[in-house]
């Protein structure tokens, strides 16, 4: 799964699952261009890694869940590299609450954050692939929320659900192009964002209770994307694959 050549763009790179992607991807030989919300304090370390380890990347920092953001996001990235090859679109928010006391204004922020912003690099990236005429590749990171109504998560649930769709419409009209266009769910990954949330007891507990017996990692996630942005992944678009160690089937 070579990707020697190849340019990578990464949003939500600085750490978690971007980062997972990022790492799996510059191993391969991608030329990764790492974005992170603006004084994200993981991204220059992200970096320092890949570099230390042969890779080649760079880091930008653009706030994604504006259209103006991505917007300079990608002047941004071609005044440093020639094309974009490859799109691992990444952004993400999620508040939990309960429904009948969700705020409004942040069930907006979240779709904003997680579904808006995919539309908007993923439109902006599309729009150089095609005028390129050479293909590409679009990773979409999605979430097994899509697919589950878990509790205290409504708005992180709807995003998730409306970017599967969305993903699989633009796949649909990119066809033409040879641009594959897929979506990864992830089930539960060990991020410093779920330390963040539960706590390392309560992640453990879950990954034991879990068909494979242990948390995802972003590694896993990385992964799998790598084979997505890969040549061998030619002939599949409009996908989504489940990366969750049988969270699907875990037992209630």
């Amino acid at each position: 799964m070579s990707l020697a050549g190849k340019t990578a763009l990464i949003t939500g790179a600085g750490r978690g699952i971007g980062k997972g992607c990022a790492l799996a991807l510059a191993r391969r030989g991608a030329t990764v261009v790492l974005n992170d919300r603006p004084s994200s304090p993981d991204l220059a370390a992200t970096v320092a890694e890949i570099e230390n380890a042969g890779g080649e990347a760079l880091a930008l920092e653009a706030d994604v869940f504006s259209r103006a953001g991505c917007a300079s996001l990608l002047r941004e990235t071609l005044d440093q590299v020639d094309a974009i090859d490859i799109l691992i679109s990444n952004p993400a928010y999620s508040v939990r609450g309960a429904f009948l006391d969700y705020d409004p204004e942040v069930f907006e922020r979240v779709l904003q954050g997680t579904l808006v912003a995919g539309f908007h690099i993923s439109q902006l990236v599309a729009r150089l692939m095609v005028e390129r005429a050479k293909g590409g590749k679009m990773v979409f990171i999605s979430s097994v929320h899509a697919s589950i109504p878990l509790q205290n998560a409504i708005a992180y649930n709807a995003a998730k659900a409306g970017l599967n769709h969305m993903a699989l419409s633009i796949a649909r009209e990119l066809v033409p192009h040879k641009i594959n266009v897929n979506v990864i769910e992830p089930g539960w990954i060990d991020t410093p964002g779920e330390h963040e949330t539960f706590g390392a007891e309560t992640l453990a507990e879950a990954g034991r209770a879990l068909p494979w017996k242990r948390l995802g990692t972003p590694a896993d996630i990385g992964n799998a994307a790598a084979f997505l942005a890969s040549s061998d992944a030619d002939y599949i678009t409009g996908t989504i694959m489940r990366v969750d160690g049988g969270y699907m089937h875990k037992d209630a």
